[in-house]
């Protein structure tokens, strides 16, 4: 492992139909491993009694970040045991603090269907308005909501990151959400957001591959994002076509050519979404497309602006129409050889570093097709690898880093107030939702170990382990406690760890001069920025 340098410096009843389908409770997983997943785990090598320092290692791996917490759950139920239930999570309930946080949110208290509607009844409001001072104030109190409906979806994933049961649930929707990137620095996906990370990503983050791309290729937010929604016959654009297959699916340089970005984006023509309500009758259709048109929650196909002209794709024709026609692609697409590829070395990646044995990426995108895009079982497949059990290379990104030291100086102590999380993940370059471009955010380390990077980070150390009160005020308002500082040094997590540090980091310990300089050293070490 490379250390880098230290330093210690009507509810709308015209709606109901829509709420019932866009925005009802979720459903709990039925917990239940599949058993290909229960026989990869059974049949590995890996340590059912790991010693604690390994604890810690696979913690920091599979989770958020390790707590004294899980490694007893970990230790407790053995290693395979536990990873075959993160695997496959059960419905064990938040934490019902960090539950009655969430509940309290807006974006918890309303459907999406009504957000959405009072959003537009807002923007008509404005441009109604005959008084220019008037219509200044109304659009200053939307863009504040809107700014509040992005605010609140990042508090939500940051409550969850930091106590839920389902850890690697939690690491996979954040891995998905950066995978099918959306940005709320663009139009109306600050609206859309949390909906996106809720109805479309997080059912399926451990779900199949393929129902995942379909869901999020149906939700607003990406159709809007990637401009999706004014793609139609005669009007092609080809955003979400190209990026669907660079980013999402085969990756650049895989075979596909830019006449299969065109042909998909003709392919994707009619796919968008509709606000109105769920008893609205459908547009004016020829009679022998009426049989085309679908309506499904927000999502719409709309034969009108289908281009229902034959199409190839990757070498080969498509034998359907409309919509069917969208679905025999995507199935083309996700059983590709190379879709598997791309997706086991992104995976390989973001769990073991920059350069993960080739090897490892094979037999990762053997599961991967072997399982008909089954994420449980192709991560089963790449955590129990004998080749994946080197830990320590993967760089923390900002996100890794900041939800990591949050949850080891703290446990199960639930926040009242996240906000500081989020400032500190902005102070750090990597706000949730942030990332402009569909790319999402880097995971190199190149792209978060700068000199710069490294200063800011020992600064959010210091905080975490010295300005801890900051989270746990019921308002920003309040003054802040004289708190103890959180013990780190008396953590079981943290006493796991100190036989691994290198020397300069044990000098700078020894150093300390009172437990928030201890906790800031700590938290700051070279060893601290790897998982």
């Amino acid at each position: 492992m490379r250390l880098l340098h230290f330093s210690p410096t009507k509810t709308l009843l015209s709606l109901t139909a829509v709420a019932l389908t866009a925005c009802a409770p979720l459903a709990p997983s039925s917990g239940r491993p599949s058993p290909e997943m229960l026989q990869t785990l059974s049949s590995s090598a890996l340590p059912d009694k790991p010693s604690a320092l390994q604890s810690q290692q696979w913690l920091d791996r599979v989770t958020w970040g390790a707590t004294d917490h899980d490694a007893a759950r970990l230790q407790q139920q053995g290693l395979k045991r536990w990873l075959a239930a993160q695997l496959s999570p059960s419905s064990e309930p938040m934490p019902a603090e960090v539950q009655q946080h969430i509940d309290a949110l807006g974006i918890s208290q309303k459907p999406m269907v009504q957000i959405q509607r009072e959003i537009a009844e807002q923007r008509l409001a404005i441009r109604n308005s005959q008084d220019p001072e008037e219509a200044a104030k109304l659009r200053s109190e939307l863009q504040r909501q809107l700014n509040q409906l992005g605010a609140e979806a990042q508090k939500r994933q940051i409550w969850r990151a930091l106590y839920s049961p389902h850890q690697l649930q939690e690491q996979m929707t954040w891995f998905w959400m950066n995978h099918f990137n959306v940005s709320t620095r663009k139009g109306d996906v600050r609206l859309w957001v949390a909906d996106y990370e809720e109805r479309a990503i997080r059912p399926h983050a451990l779900g199949k591959f393929r129902e995942l791309l379909t869901a999020s290729m149906r939700h607003p937010a990406m159709l809007l994002y990637l401009d999706n929604a004014s793609n139609a016959a005669g009007r092609i654009n080809e955003n979400y076509a190209r990026e669907l297959l660079e980013l999402h699916t085969m990756g650049v340089g895989s075979g596909y050519t830019q006449a299969d970005v065109q042909a998909m984006a003709h392919v994707l023509t009619g796919v968008g979404f509709s606000t109105r309500e769920a008893d609205a009758p459908p547009p004016k259709l020829r009679p022998e497309r009426q049989g085309d048109y679908v309506r499904h929650g927000f999502f719409e196909f709309n034969p009108n602006r289908h281009d229902y002209t034959p199409q190839v794709l990757l070498g080969k024709p498509l034998e359907k129409s409309g919509l069917a026609q969208v679905n025999e692609a995507i199935d083309r697409i996700v059983a590709s050889p190379v879709t598997a590829q791309f997706i086991a070395r992104k995976l390989s990646v973001y769990f073991l570093g920059d350069k993960p044995p080739p090897a490892v990426v094979d037999h990762v995108a053997l599961a991967f097709e072997r399982s008909h895009g089954d994420i449980a079982a192709t991560l089963a497949a790449l955590l129990s690898d004998p080749q994946a059990q080197q830990f320590g290379q993967r760089f923390k990104d900002p996100v890794h880093y900041v939800l990591g030291a949050t949850r080891l100086a703290y446990d199960q102590r639930v926040a009242s107030d996240v906000s500081p999380v989020q400032n500190w993940l902005n102070q750090l370059g990597q706000p949730l939702y942030g990332h402009e471009t569909p790319d999402g955010y880097p995971l190199a380390q190149s792209d978060w170990s700068s000199s710069g990077q490294m200063n800011a980070r020992f600064d959010v150390a210091r905080q975490i382990g010295s300005r801890g009160a900051l989270l746990f005020r019921n308002s920003p308002q309040q003054p802040l406690e004289k708190p103890p500082y959180p013990e780190l040094d008396k953590r079981s997590s943290v006493q796991a760890r100190l036989p691994a540090l290198g020397t300069a980091t044990r000098t700078a310990l020894a150093q300390a001069r009172n437990p928030a300089d201890w906790n800031s050293f700590f938290l700051s070490a070279p060893e601290m920025m790897y998982r």
